[in-house]
């Protein structure tokens, strides 16, 4: 029984670090942007998506971490339970929302990287 608790555990845990995982990608992604290009692609404004994805990865953070401290000091005596919780759950839709829709939209629209020939980028 430890060892499928074990398993869990791990797995949980490696659920939370996804998630985190996510949500940082998402920030990067929009404070590389510019801001132009969101009201260009006629999504939520710039301002709105980082306020939303900074506490995405606030909460993710916290729910990852707090996870770890429990997984190091639990281990695989006992199952956890879902330790990922509701701030996390919303973390994942948001940064999912942003992943999926929001970033293909304003994609072409920014960027100040050099090098693209006349077809395209090189």
């Amino acid at each position: 029984m430890n060892l499928i608790n074990g398993v869990f555990n791990l797995l949980f845990l490696v659920l939370a670090a996804v998630i985190f995982g996510m949500s940082v990608y998402a920030l990067v992604h929009a404070l590389r942007v510019p801001t132009n290009a969101f009201v260009s692609a006629g999504k939520l404004k710039k301002n709105l998506w980082l306020l939303i994805l900074v506490l995405a990865t606030l909460f993710s953070a916290g729910g990852a971490w707090s996870y770890f401290n429990a997984f190091l000091i639990v281990g695989d005596a006992q199952f956890i339970g879902i330790g990922i919780g509701i701030f996390s759950i919303a973390a994942v839709i948001a940064a999912t929302i942003y992943i999926v829709d929001v970033k293909p939209a304003v994609k072409g629209m920014g960027g100040g990287r050099g090098g693209g020939g006349p077809y395209g980028p090189w």
